[in-house]
């Protein structure tokens, strides 16, 4: 069950949602729009949700609507990941146990009005969070990632340069949630699910991006991003 306490970042106190266990694929993805909704009806405040989701493909809208999408799911389940659609945007993105899945939400007045700057400053910090563990991390859409982003989190060495951060952002009437995937441990299967669900979707990458920072780091766990992560809200 989650366990939520208080503690104070360098923004003021924030509410810490530590989800230990996983509700399952739909449900996790799910209950981050219910707590959007909490935020915006003012009953809950600034609150930050951290959990290591089950095997999942997460769609965006776009992939929905193309002739390939139901091959693509089907690839997907064949892989052991879960195709669901999520209502922010971006294309198709995998994430499992090796992966930390942080939320944060706020409640704001004019949602709308930061929405770009929130992209340049969770990017600021995730990938000073993973320069604390010792990846190479830079900022900027890698050529052929998948899910491409202008404020995607990468990582360098070993010959590799890899997407390691994605991340999608919902914003409503008074609240806003910033939702990102942090790629730790195992990097393979995702590599290979997405490449049957591109190939279904039609959509050009290059398989060398994907990957986990354990890829750069073979000794890095996602409980030591966690921690490194805390600090970075801390300060």
């Amino acid at each position: 069950m989650p366990e939520a306490t208080e503690f104070s970042s360098a923004a003021g106190s924030v509410e810490l949602i530590d989800q230990t266990d996983s509700a399952g694929a739909e449900a996790d993805l799910q209950r981050g729009l219910d707590l959007l909704s909490e935020v915006q009806r003012g009953v809950r405040g600034r609150t930050l949700r951290l959990y290591r989701p089950e095997p999942t493909m997460a769609f965006g809208q776009r992939d929905a609507n193309l002739p390939g999408f139901p091959a693509a799911a089907a690839a997907a389940r064949a892989h052991g990941f879960e195709p669901l659609v999520r209502k922010a945007g971006g294309r198709a993105a995998p994430y499992h146990r090796g992966c930390l899945v942080v939320d944060h939400l706020e409640p704001e007045a004019d949602a709308v009005l930061q929405a770009k700057s929130r992209f340049s400053r969770f990017a600021e910090l995730f990938a000073g969070v993973l320069r604390q563990v010792g990846v190479e991390a830079g900022i900027g859409e890698i050529p052929g990632e998948y899910c491409p982003g202008e404020f995607s989190v990468h990582g360098s060495g070993n010959g590799l340069r890899l997407k390691l951060v994605g991340t999608a952002q919902r914003v409503v009437a008074g609240a806003w949630l910033f939702s990102s995937v942090i790629v730790v441990e195992d990097g393979d299967p995702l590599r290979e699910v997405l490449v049957d669900c591109y190939r279904e979707l039609g959509l050009a990458w290059d398989p060398t991006t994907a990957g986990a920072a354990a890829d750069l780091r073979p000794e890095l766990r996602v409980e030591q991003v966690k921690a490194a992560l805390l600090a970075g809200y801390g300060r």
